[in-house]
Order: C-alpha cells, then sequence, then structure tokens
C-alpha cells in the first residue's frame, strides 16, 4: 500500500500508521452526526468543577482566585448552584484601568455581567463557540433545570472542534486508503 505522496513521488515504502492525534478522552462521536456536545466536552475537562463566589466577595478575592487557580472567570452565585451573574479577568482588567485600584475592595457583584448566555449539555460544540465569537467572550456557564452543571470555554470548544476535525480527517483518509 503507498499513500498520496508516494504515488506523486514515485518511492514504493510502505505506508506508515497514521500519527496519533491528541484526542478527548471518553468522548464518541456519532458516525451519523459528528458534532460534539456540550456534554462530552465537559466528560473531558480534567477538573470539571465550577469555581463560584458570593455576591458580597470582594473583587480582590475574585481576582486572587482566578490568579491561584489560574483559570479567567468564576460564576457570582449566592447558593453555589444558580448563577447570579459571571466575572472574568477582562471584567477586572476593564474597571482597574477606568476606576483605578480602589475597586478591589468593591463587591464583585458591582462588576459582574448579569446577562448571561449560558448553554444546555445537549448543545453542540458549534453552536457554542458561534455564541462565543459572536459576543465576543471566552467562558459560558451550563446549566440544566436552572443550576449549574458546568463551565464551558473556547479553549474546550476549539479543542473539540480540532479533535472532530482530526477524526474526519483519518476517516476520509482511511476510505481513500481502503481501510
Amino acid at each position: 500500500k503507498y499513500n498520496q505522496r508516494q504515488y506523486a513521488t514515485g518511492t514504493k515504502q510502505a505506508c506508515q500508521p497514521p500519527e496519533r492525534r491528541p484526542t478527548l478522552d471518553h468522548v464518541t462521536v456519532n458516525a451519523k452526526d459528528p458534532t460534539m456536545l456540550v456534554h462530552q466536552i465537559l466528560k473531558s475537562k480534567s477538573d470539571d468543577a465550577v469555581v463560584t463566589v458570593a455576591p458580597g466577595s470582594k473583587v480582590s478575592d475574585a481576582a486572587k482566585i482566578l490568579a491561584e487557580r489560574k483559570i479567567g472567570t468564576v460564576v457570582v452565585s449566592g447558593d453555589g448552584v444558580t448563577a447570579d451573574g459571571i466575572l472574568s479577568e477582562r471584567d477586572i482588567v476593564r474597571v482597574l484601568a477606568t476606576r483605578g485600584g480602589a475597586i478591589l475592595n468593591d463587591p464583585v457583584e458591582s462588576f459582574m455581567t448579569t446577562k448571561l448566555v449560558t448553554c444546555h449539555r445537549d448543545d453542540s460544540a458549534d453552536e457554542i463557540l458561534q455564541k462565543m465569537t459572536d459576543g465576543r467572550f471566552r467562558h459560558m456557564p451550563v446549566l440544566e433545570d436552572g443550576q449549574l452543571v458546568g463551565l464551558i470555554t473556547i479553549g474546550d470548544v476549539v479543542k473539540a472542534r480540532l479533535t472532530e476535525l482530526a477524526m474526519e480527517k483519518d476517516a476520509l483518509q482511511g476510505m481513500i486508503m481502503g481501510h
């Protein structure tokens, strides 16, 4: 068997197995509908816990959590189950730039985004990517029956989409090669 490059160059070496691509663990994509869903992406995350802060928490406390955990957002929740708002690194930086360091003692609810764009476990990665791109944000709470069940980032969605594309490529190569 020869691959396309070998046909073009005239070499007669055996085909090498396809290179291993990074994949999302625990992800099975339906062959009839290859779109990855939010619940599949959540399963693949190493840490699916949602970091929340209480509405009365200081901005400095939220910033400390963001830095310590190396994350980009915290969900603001009075009960730890429902999302009252979301506060990102960008939110903090924008307010710091206009109002100065005094805001670090203000409550997070003063600067959080309250008009949340959320998704559900059965939403597709493509839908989420489109919403994030259109809204120009990078983090989206995942709700089920009004309760917070996860947080998905644009990085999670891009990784899932790249995995889908790699699987499609490998399937097409297999069909071309007769596997």
